[in-house]
């Protein structure tokens, strides 16, 4: 196994020692198209919950933060999205420049190459030639789904392309302000009611992971941009899907030794905060498709369930 790859449950990092997570200068920053993107009203909102299912990811308790005005748009932003930024700009993503990506195993075409796995999470493939436009690899294809959120995409290209359409990552307050819909103290962005291998309110795991999905909301791997219901606030996705990289470094507010030693290694990677969770999820394996939940990566880091959506400034 490459000494590069560091499995986790949710996704994978990278942790390849290149310069990431900085901001780019970007040709024409500014002049990108934005999507429907929907304004929230600054004022007082909160973060996390009292009663954390996963404590140990920093999930509560609750605190109280002030927000000030930002729009968010409301879906992932599309390959079709990220295409025309490429082709307006000739940006190349990390994973291009690395010449890897992480690819997840039941994605992965029959004949792709591997060039490595994580030994304790052997669903997560390193395989060469893996980027945005060819997502699982040589041989794969984005044409039969430009709709889809657009992945394999690291920190630093999620905040080119913002930079491009004159936006910016959202916070995870802002990002878990936009997931409650107005509606404070809720588990999932639809409501209350746990989802089930046959109840389906939005794109996870159905079945046994990871060798057996039922497909039972039809997707094997991610779905449209714009699919499922959306919240009260008119946002798509903001459970399940992709995970979405957010501006703030991953952090652990709490005293403990594991705080401590969490954050600690979090500091010396500088991992970064995702929310949302993905298709891989699964209340078995991963129960992180709640408001709530949280997950780390290196910055550098892209893979199969990650993407990212745009925040403007109010």
């Amino acid at each position: 196994m490459s000494e590069e790859i560091k499995g986790s449950c949710c996704s994978m990092s990278r942790n390849g020692g290149m310069p990431s997570g900085e901001a780019v200068a970007i040709a024409g920053a500014g002049q990108g198209a934005r999507s429907h993107d929907i304004a929230i009203p600054g004022g007082r909102s909160h973060v996390g919950i009292d009663n954390p299912a996963i404590p140990k990811d920093g999930e509560g308790p609750a605190r109280f933060v002030k927000l000030s005005p930002f729009s968010l748009e409301a879906q992932t932003v599309t390959i079709r999205r990220f295409a025309e930024f490429v082709d307006a700009t000739g940006y190349v993503s990390e994973a291009e420049r690395f010449g890897w990506s992480a690819v997840f195993a039941g994605l992965a075409p029959k004949d792709a190459v591997v060039m490595g796995s994580a030994p304790a999470t052997p669903w997560w493939l390193r395989i060469d030639g893996a980027y945005w436009r060819k997502p699982e690899g040589p041989g794969s294809s984005i044409e039969d789904r430009l709709d889809h959120p657009v992945t394999q995409v690291s920190l630093a290209d999620a905040m080119a392309f913002a930079e491009w359409v004159g936006g910016r990552l959202p916070s995870e307050a802002e990002w878990e302000r936009a997931a409650h819909g107005g509606v404070v103290g809720r588990k999932f962005v639809w409501g209350e009611e746990e989802p089930t291998d046959t109840k389906i309110f939005c794109n996870i795991w159905q079945g046994r992971f990871p060798d057996n999905n039922t497909c039972v909301d039809g997707y094997m791997g991610t779905a449209p941009a714009q699919s499922f219901e959306p919240n009260e606030g008119g946002f798509y996705n903001m459970a399940g899907n992709v995970w979405e990289w957010t501006s703030d470094p991953y952090r652990i507010r709490s005293l403990s030794r594991h705080a401590k030693q969490r954050n600690a290694a979090a500091i010396e990677a500088n991992e970064r905060l995702l929310k949302g969770g993905s298709f891989l999820c699964h209340y078995s394996y991963c129960y992180r498709y709640r408001i709530a939940a949280r997950m780390a990566l290196s910055p550098d880091s892209a893979a199969s369930n990650v993407g990212f959506r745009v925040a403007y400034d109010g």
